[in-house]
């Protein structure tokens, strides 16, 4: 699923500093996440020879994509040298390649080189959506897995050296990987069948043959590689079990495609790897498509490259989706789309997911008490971590949510309704012991932020009674709490109780407030607020009012953003955690002059392809950005495009300053600044130490390339 909102004021995007992910539950409340077989180690804490890059939450870059959003990038010869958190024999790294690059990392233990090397590709990576309003590139990062081939423990030694290719590691799970399971007593083997598990031979027949012999038992599915040409159907009163998700292995992009089963089957302990490279949502390249009917369950699988792990319609009442990792989907893991009844989606690990790591969608008929319990979930890079759209007595409990990117909340509750018939929230929603971590996101169509849970009546009001309790949000980019009506027709949300909850470092505020309606809080404590506590300006403006209950219990948070006009900056009046940041991208500029589409914010947007065009022949011409407060700006950056057709010139500017926006004073005076496509096209101009500005303005008074001013990128940098 993608989403978008309607449009807000410009916002900056900052970067935060990121470490580690330690999760802390509040007091007498079950942990969050799941428990996991592995664990983590971020590169950016390990020992390397590379260069770290981030944190940046700037869509479309590489460190906005990576856990912690920070990560390690090496070349040929260069390595990052992990050190093992507990005993492991195996280990998954997430990593990333320059697109279209491809070769393999050579792997060492205690100083010394394994004959085992990891593949690295970005087959699976850089995919691109234009159909989604917003979308950028994305997907940047993909998994690799490796049995290290002997035990390591805690406090070895094992590094990834690079042989050629350029990568970009983020985080290692290290792994003890059991011993492949034994067959059950009175099974059907796929092998028996005449499955091939060397994975040369099609073994989609035997596979069939397998479940039509053993219904109402046990399909084994030995160690081995078994490859799939076309996808399962008639699937029920059966389980397909595994040794073990390390051992045994489906390769085919479409598993189980049925829009109807009697129920009872139990899907285990296997893997299911397909090739699906580009996301095209008319192909049902998914996992589980459709349903698998009544008192079924999914548990110990590896669901890899596919586009959905598990899109489910249909009837799959008490259904049960357990202890599964979904890595690398280039779109939804896992999507209740409609009449799921009883649904339980607990302990499962989700990575790199394309869209909305797991949604709900009350399409045709409403999804009923059903839940995503204790997952973890970790850079769902288009959209949100949890997303509930529509559906009655839903719960949302104990999850751990980290690092979302555009177009995305940690937790949304929602009723965007996409297609009809929908059927909007109602019942009671229990929102409960949720923890996010460096969730919300800057939605690109609008420069509009997205708070780390939202709740948002999109489509139409919400009236269900929402019950957020005991979350604990940790350096949201901006808002905690988002309260929206996303698609601009100022419909109320309503009935809705915040009671207990822990907001550290939000970029922004804790409540940002744009839709009519109210909401309670109680025992909501913050610290560390980037700039006011409260954003309440509903929209449109003539919509009504929001009103926020004090419940008793709040502290820290107690101050109202004074000017619905404008967006408080992430960070303002704490210290920024990148020094070198460009202060002008993405802020608000004008012009004296444009010409044609060759607009002021072009020279902001970064993109060095796009540029700002004064009036023709009408010198002089000034371009002046807002740079949000005053800054102390030491070095500018003038860039035209790189295109060698853009053929050298000088162009003569004053840099000028204001702290007010209406007086300004010269800075630099007149001088004349050398743009040459042989040498990057940029010219650089030093500004005095005691320079500080909110405004900056460049006044362009000649140019010997064409008749006016010209910037493709503007970049204005605190350090010298």
């Amino acid at each position: 699923m993608h989403r978008t909102v309607r449009g807000m004021p410009a916002a900056l995007v900052v970067a935060l500093s990121a470490g580690l992910l330690t999760a802390t539950a509040p007091a007498a409340h079950a942990a969050a996440g799941a428990t996991l077989p592995f664990t983590s180690v971020e590169a950016e804490s390990a020992t390397t020879t590379g260069s770290k890059i981030g944190p940046d939450h700037t869509q479309g870059t590489l460190a906005s994509e990576a856990s912690g959003r920070q990560a390690v990038r090496i070349t040929s010869g260069q390595r990052v040298e992990f050190t093992v958190p507990s005993a492991a024999n195996a280990v998954n790294l997430a990593y990333s390649v320059p697109d279209g690059q491809s070769g393999t990392l050579d792997v060492y233990v205690n100083g010394t080189r394994i004959s085992r090397t990891l593949p690295v590709t970005s087959k699976y990576s850089y995919v691109d959506t234009p159909w989604i309003p917003g979308a950028k590139t994305h997907h940047f990062y993909d998994n690799a897995r490796l049995v290290l081939g002997q035990n390591v423990q805690a406090g070895d030694k094992v590094a990834f050296q690079s042989t050629g290719t350029q990568v970009t590691l983020d985080v290692a799970d290290f792994e003890q990987v059991a011993a492949a399971a034994a067959q059950p007593a009175g099974s059907v083997s796929v092998v028996s069948k005449g499955a091939d598990p060397s994975g040369n031979g099609d073994s989609t027949q035997a596979f069939r043959d397998a479940i039509a012999s053993a219904q109402g038992g046990v399909v084994w599915i030995p160690p081995g590689d078994y490859r799939l040409t076309s996808s399962l159907s008639g699937v029920q009163n059966v389980t397909l079990q595994g040794a073990g998700s390390w051992h045994s292995v489906v390769h085919t992009s479409r598993f189980i495609d049925q829009t109807g089963s009697s129920g009872s089957v139990h899907i285990k302990n296997f893997a299911v790897i397909g090739e699906v490279t580009e996301r095209v949502d008319s192909n049902p390249d998914n996992f589980v498509n459709g349903s698998l009917g009544p008192n079924s369950s999914v548990s110990g699988m590896w669901l890899q490259h596919l586009k959905v792990g598990l899109w489910l319609l249909g009837d799959n009442d008490n259904l049960v989706v357990e202890n599964n990792r979904f890595l690398d989907m280039t779109a939804d893991g896992l999507n209740l789309n409609g009449n799921a009844r009883g649904v339980r989606v607990r302990n499962n690990f989700l990575r790199n997911q394309g869209d909305d790591a797991l949604a709900m969608w009350s399409l045709y008929a409403p999804d009923t008490d059903s839940s995503f319990e204790n997952n973890t979930i970790s850079q769902p890079n288009l959209a949100n971590g949890i997303a509930i759209y529509g559906g009655t007595d839903i719960a949302v409990r104990n999850n751990l949510i980290s690092d979302t990117n555009a177009l995305g909340s940690g937790i949304a509750i929602s009723n965007q309704k996409f297609l009809d018939p929908f059927h909007p929230l109602s019942g009671t929603i229990t929102v409960d012991g949720n923890t996010l971590v460096r969730t919300g996101a800057m939605n690109p169509n609008w420069n509009h932020p997205m708070g780390a849970l939202r709740v948002d009546s999109y489509d139409s009001a919400i009236n269900a009674n929402i019950t957020i309790t005991d979350t604990t949000i940790t350096d949201s980019p901006y808002s905690a709490f988002e309260f929206v009506s996303g698609g601009g027709q100022g419909y109320p949300v309503r009935d809705v109780t915040v009671d207990g909850a822990t907001v550290r470092n939000t970029g922004t505020v804790v409540v940002q407030a744009e839709a009519q309606g109210a909401a309670t809080f109680r025992n909501v404590t913050a610290t560390g607020v980037g700039a006011a506590g409260i954003y309440n300006c509903p929209y449109p403006a003539s919509s009504g009012t929001f009103d926020l209950t004090d419940g008793g219990g709040n502290s820290g948070w107690s101050s109202t953003w004074s000017d619905c006009s404008t967006w408080p900056q992430p960070g303002q009046g704490n210290p920024d955690p990148d020094p070198n940041r460009n202060l002008a991208k993405g802020r608000p500029a004008t012009a004296t002059g444009s010409q044609d589409v060759y607009t002021a914010g072009k020279a902001v947007d970064g993109d060095a392809n796009s540029y700002w065009e004064s009036t023709n022949n009408a010198f002089p011409q000034s371009w002046t950005v807002d740079l949000g407060s005053t800054e102390a700006v030491r070095r500018l950056v003038l860039k035209l495009p790189p295109s060698s057709a853009w053929g050298a010139r000088t162009q003569t500017i004053t840099v000028l300053g204001s702290t007010d926006g209406s007086t300004y004073a010269t800075v630099v005076g007149s001088a004349g600044y050398r743009f040459d496509p042989a040498t990057g096209n940029t010219a650089t101009i030093s500004l005095p130490g005691s320079t500080s500005l909110h405004y900056l303005r460049l006044s362009v008074s000649a140019n010997t390339g064409w008749p006016a001013g010209q910037f493709s990128e503007v970049e204005a940098y605190p350090t010298s």
